[in-house]
């Protein structure tokens, strides 16, 4: 008698499943971005070119058509702007009155936008994004009369208080967000290690927050450099800043265009110079918020 043993279950390994092809953009679309973006940059890079062309230039060059790209370049206009003109004061006036609006500005606008993040002040952030969007010609008028009975008209004392009107909002905004970001969880680790509130907020919180500090600081001293409405009204002779100064460029029957030119020349390089090497930092600082939650 046979017996017959049972057949072995077959075991069917599995297939590996084929990935779904991805799906490549249509090349349309690479054209209209290429497109896109060339023109973009066109658009933002050819007045700056124009202008420092332009810089180059004498006036009767300027008007000539026949000479916009082939002509004899020359250095006189930046002579005129920094040696006969005494540009150099100017400079140093937009930079000091930038420099200490900025500073002034940090210091009272950091505390306060912490405070507002920590003790959820949200009626206060509400007044100070109110602040941060009423337009400052608006003021002007109500400042001249105050600032005049003061007899603060035409000192750097008006511009630096001025230009801290809209830098201070603009660090208050900027720096409650990047604290809503930061782990509370960091501090109350700090106080349970025996710092204060003071303490936890220079020692922990304050390092942690220097892409946001840098952020808040570039743009207010930008503001504060291309400034021209507040400087127009409230500078005096001594103390015009060099937005200001290039107006003496244009006169009632004619312009300088190549002085004038050269001028804007030295106003924007030391902007784009900042904004190139700092460009990591206003990155991050004004993304530092956008990842809570």
């Amino acid at each position: 008698m046979t017996t017959t043993l049972p057949a072995r279950p077959v075991i069917e390994t599995p297939r590996p499943v084929a990935s779904a092809p991805r799906r490549r953009k249509p090349r349309a679309y690479k054209i209209f971005r290429v497109v896109a973006l060339t023109l973009t940059v066109l658009l933002f890079i050819a007045p700056l070119v124009w202008m420092f062309v332009a810089s180059l230039k004498t006036n009767v060059d300027i008007y000539d058509a026949s000479k916009t790209v082939f002509f004899t370049p020359t250095l006189s206009n930046y002579d005129n702007v920094l040696s006969r003109n005494n540009y150099f004061g100017f400079i140093f006036n937009s930079f000091w009155v930038a420099l200490l609006s900025t500073l002034f500005s940090l210091l009272i606008g950091v505390p306060a936008a912490y405070a507002m993040s920590r003790f959820a002040m949200h009626r206060s952030a509400l007044v100070v994004l109110m602040a941060r969007i009423i337009p400052g010609v608006s003021l002007l008028v109500p400042w001249y009369f105050i600032f005049a009975n003061m007899r603060m008209v035409g000192g750097f004392g008006v511009l630096i208080l001025s230009h801290m009107f809209v830098a201070l909002p603009l660090i208050v905004y900027i720096m409650i967000s990047y604290f809503d970001s930061t782990p509370l969880e960091l501090e109350e680790q700090a106080q349970v290690d025996g710092l204060t509130h003071i303490g936890a907020f220079l020692r922990i919180t304050l390092p942690l927050s220097v892409p946001g500090l840098a952020t808040a600081s570039i743009l207010s001293f930008i503001f504060s450099w291309n400034n021209f409405m507040f400087a127009l009204v409230l500078s005096g002779a001594n103390t015009k800043t060099l937005p200001v100064a290039i107006f003496n460029f244009v006169s009632y029957a004619s312009i300088d265009w190549g002085s004038l030119m050269a001028a804007a020349v030295v106003v924007t390089v030391p902007i784009m110079v900042i904004a190139l090497f700092t460009q990591k930092y206003i990155v991050s600082g004004l993304t530092a918020g956008a990842t809570k939650g």
